[in-house]
């Protein structure tokens, strides 16, 4: 699977250089970046972990304000949690590995345990992980704040600032 994976990266980047690799601008970029978040049902977040290693893992894509807030639920005893607490600092990157392009997101998490928050991502059935409800002390909201992007497509590396 990988040999095959890795030949059909290859075969996509030459159809790009083919076409003369357009370069996109920032805003195809985001906008493009957008596409793929809204596209996507699973996203990674990374966060840092005590010892300064990176730590990754897959999230739900469940709510999001364009390219700057984006909303996870999670267990407040949760490793994660725990590591943004000590330091906020994340990225969030979304993939599309049919069409060989990514979005890499960066900045940082705010823990919410505000009612809002938690209705706001709240879903029937959601007890199975919250067995107390949407109060249930052990839900968390996680509301990533971006502060720069970068989308890579066809060749092209475009990294800008999100307002």
């Amino acid at each position: 699977m990988g040999k095959e994976l890795l030949k059909q990266a290859i075969q996509s980047a030459q159809a790009s250089k083919k076409q003369g690799n357009p370069a996109l601008s920032k805003e195809e970029a985001i906008s493009q970046g957008l596409e793929l978040i809204n596209a996507s049902k699973i996203c990674l977040l990374g966060t840092n972990s005590e010892d300064g290693f990176p730590n990754i893992k897959a999230m739900l894509n469940l709510k999001h304000d364009g390219l700057k807030h984006i909303w996870f639920s999670t267990n407040t005893s949760s490793k994660r949690v725990q590591q943004l607490r000590k330091d906020n600092r994340a990225c969030v990157y979304y993939v599309d590995e049919k069409n060989f392009r990514g979005l890499m997101l960066i900045g940082t998490v705010d823990i919410l345990q505000d009612i809002e928050s938690r209705k706001m991502l709240w879903s029937q059935g959601a007890e199975v992980y919250y067995p107390l409800g949407v109060e249930d002390p052990d839900y968390s909201v996680l509301r990533f704040t971006a502060q720069r992007g970068n989308y890579y497509q066809n060749l092209n590396n475009i990294t800008f600032d999100i307002a």
